[in-house]
């Protein structure tokens, strides 16, 4: 049967090429529009243009890793107006209150624990107890967020591992029909992805310099080898695993198993019965938290294709099986 606690898919379909609206209030409202509609646009950032999309809804930001061909299920930076809005949605202590203080709005991210109750799907923070949050300064991000009236999941709108968009041009060449809908606000300023913090550590060094926010020298820098426990983009995670034994490529349930199904693999709770692999996505790891707090004692996975985002599903699967 399908849990129907799991999110439904939706499907927003992209034109050939995107719509591509110089900034103005105009393409803003339809920007807004859409992404109320689940959907998924580029948009200015002071850094990079970003891909963005309803931070609490699970399959707008399946579409993003789609849309991205994104490798693995690396967390997403969740973009908001303000520090109130991010005490929302995380605890913020006093170093971290700190550095937004004397960095927001700008291109800094900090890595925060995620309120229980905070409204943000768990594909965009992959399942972690924390969450990546900016405020950005670009006017264009800020009218969206105000127009959307929601926290925005935006990575980079590129590819995964192509070269980062600092112009419309570079998003439409790179996304092409992946995305519907651009706002062209000409170059952006840093051109350079913001830089992540968390505590007194820097993840990734970018536009705001490690002395500039730590003058006396207390931060240290993370290596730049993968990391067991991803809290930031780019970093690779197994820790999320299930407490239970979890067994792939299952197409019948053993005993005391709890199957995930995956398209004519029913199982105890279907990703996606129509074999969509985006719903998937979406619909993962509520699940695995479903089979996880559920009666039986372990867990198996029915196949799941490995093009697109399937991809992704799978590289994630892997790690959690092998804890």
């Amino acid at each position: 049967m399908v849990d129907p606690a799991l999110p439904a898919s939706t499907g927003p379909s992209c034109p050939e090429a995107p719509i591509v609206r110089a900034f103005d209030a105009d393409a803003v409202a339809e920007a807004a529009a859409l992404i109320r509609g689940g959907d998924i646009v580029a948009v200015p950032t002071e850094t990079v243009y970003g891909l963005a999309a309803d931070a609490g809804n699970a399959d707008a930001v399946a579409r993003i890793y789609a849309a991205k061909g994104r490798p693995s299920f690396n967390p997403l930076i969740v973009h908001v107006a303000d520090l109130a809005a991010a005490e929302a949605l995380a605890v913020i202590d006093t170093d971290a209150r700190d550095l937004a203080e004397r960095f927001w709005p700008g291109p800094l991210t900090l890595v925060l624990p995620l309120r229980p109750d905070a409204p943000i799907a768990r594909l965009a923070t992959a399942g972690l107890d924390t969450v990546a949050i900016r405020v950005p300064a670009h006017r264009a991000m800020q009218a969206l967020l105000a127009a959307a009236d929601r926290p925005l999941a935006a990575p980079s709108a590129n590819r995964s591992n192509g070269i980062s968009p600092t112009r419309a041009a570079h998003v439409v060449a790179s996304l092409g029909s992946h995305v519907p809908f651009v706002i062209d606000d000409g170059a952006c300023e840093a051109g350079l992805e913001s830089t992540i913090v968390r505590g007194r550590q820097v993840l990734r060094p970018g536009p705001i310099a490690t002395d500039a926010l730590f003058p006396d020298g207390s931060a240290t820098r993370a290596g730049g080898e993968a990391t067991a426990q991803p809290v930031a983009p780019g970093q690779l995670a197994t820790h999320y695993a299930p407490a239970k034994p979890l067994r792939l490529h299952a197409v019948t349930a053993a005993d005391e198993e709890c199957l995930i199904g995956f398209g004519a693999v029913a199982g105890d709770i279907n990703l996606s019965p129509s074999g969509n692999v985006v719903e998937a996505a979406a619909r993962l790891f509520d699940a695995l938290h479903a089979a996880d707090a559920g009666a039986k004692a372990s867990i198996a996975v029915a196949p799941i294709p490995d093009s697109g985002i399937g991809e992704a599903i799978n590289d994630r699967l892997a790690r959690a099986a092998t804890r």
